[in-house]
């Protein structure tokens, strides 16, 4: 029987966790084991997730104790823990909802991929509130998935992923110790890099719960748009450079030689000077999903903040 792996990230979350659990108890996927790790919490959480395990037992639900270092050292935990085996894998934050089809509708897509390719589904979601009203829809992308885009955009949010073991192999032949901005982002390279297929779904199949308490926000509307341009402008996209480039070197083994070739492209286009960086970028047919977001890439090459 094919079996998924949740990987669950959990950190003083009670408030949202029980809705998130029941949305998982009612997937349409029965095949499902769900292994949280805990950062820490302070308040309901380990209860909660306790009770979940009485309810469907130790060998359905795992809960261990994570490393301590935030969200991205956390599912990098998970996601390299050598037991944590399984045909597929997901992560899953703690204050979403899933809707019931989320992991049957990735799988009918993942199993037409041949074994041993790297292959990742990910997509859109549908914002809501405190209060489980929809507030609207993260950007919605057309443009093919790639190493090109992968290189300066993460495509979507980890909550969306779910991943077949040849991706997941990926995850753990660089280990969890790198420091990358993202585990989604890092995992978006990686399958790309390696020659992997990524499908972008357009239909939710979750709800994300956009909240104070959110250590990733919705990137919705102009406030947010204008707040991006400002830490752009600050280094902030360059410092994520900086920590996907250095993570992704020991990696060239496992590109595919196009994508070696870009990437050593991408790396010296970063350090060019003002004439040269420009023409250098348009040979490497970096691209970002909108409008706006290319807008910003081309401020980032001409301003070296990239």
């Amino acid at each position: 029987m094919t079996s998924v792996a949740i990987l669950l990230g959990t950190l003083n979350g009670a408030r949202y966790l029980p809705d998130q659990l029941r949305s998982i108890e009612q997937q349409t996927f029965r095949g499902w084991r769900l292994v949280a790790s805990d950062d820490g919490s302070t308040d309901e959480t380990l209860n909660i997730l306790a009770r979940f395990q009485d309810k469907h037992g130790s060998s359905r639900v795992a809960i261990r104790k994570g490393p301590g270092c935030g969200f991205v050292a956390n599912f990098l935990s998970l996601v390299c823990e050598p037991s944590c085996t399984a045909d597929y894998y997901a992560f899953c934050d703690q204050d979403d909802i899933w809707e019931d089809i989320k992991l049957s509708r990735a799988l009918s897509w993942l199993e037409r991929v041949p074994h041993g390719v790297p292959a990742l589904r990910c997509g859109r979601t549908r914002l809501i509130d405190e209060n489980d009203r929809t507030i609207g829809f993260s950007p919605l992308f057309k443009l093919r998935p790639s190493f090109r885009n992968a290189l300066v955009q993460s495509i979507a949010g980890a909550n969306t992923m779910v991943f077949n073991a040849a991706a997941r192999e990926l995850l753990t032949y660089c280990g969890e110790q790198v420091r990358v901005p993202s585990h989604d982002w890092w995992l978006y390279l990686l399958t790309t890099a390696a020659g992997g297929k990524v499908k972008y779904d357009p239909d939710p199949t979750i709800r994300y719960r956009v909240h104070p308490e959110n250590v990733v926000g919705s990137n919705l509307g102009w406030s947010n748009r204008s707040h991006r341009l400002h830490m752009l402008m600050r280094g902030r996209f360059r410092h994520w450079a900086d920590l996907n480039t250095a993570a992704l070197e020991p990696f060239r083994p496992r590109m595919t030689p196009e994508n070696r070739e870009l990437f050593d492209l991408f790396c010296r286009a970063r350090e060019q000077g003002f004439w040269a960086r420009p023409i250098t970028f348009l040979r490497i047919g970096a691209y970002r999903q909108t409008l706006f977001g290319n807008l910003g890439l081309i401020l980032a090459v001409l301003t070296r903040k990239i």
